[in-house]
């Protein structure tokens, strides 16, 4: 597959897992698993990328006495979100017009 394509895609799942509720890295991979595998080390850059991209924040709260990192999706996020289920119904239909049966005469 496509880097560029993998890349989008993967940030959009992460933008989902936490479209409902925020959340932190360990949660999201565990909410992920039924659908995809993903590294920690994937996650985290993912993360940091939509971070960067204004996308979602980030809060610290104490856990069972240690740190933890919640994510919230922003309206950014959300709006990235509907932009790719909007793309995703032209990318249906150019993989049905692919996929097509040809008809030989």
């Amino acid at each position: 597959m496509d880097m560029q394509l993998k890349r989008g895609l993967l940030d959009v799942c992460v933008l989902a897992a936490i479209r409902n509720e925020d959340s932190y890295g360990y949660q999201i991979i565990k909410d992920m698993k039924p659908y995809l595998e993903m590294s920690e080390s994937t996650l985290y850059t993912i993360l940091k990328r939509l971070e960067a991209a204004g996308m979602l924040t980030v809060r610290s709260a104490e856990h069972d006495g240690r740190l933890r990192k919640y994510y919230h999706i922003t309206g950014a996020g959300i709006r990235r979100l509907e932009d790719f289920q909007n793309d995703w119904q032209e990318i249906l239909a150019i993989y049905r017009f692919v996929n097509r049966e040809v008809r030989h005469e």
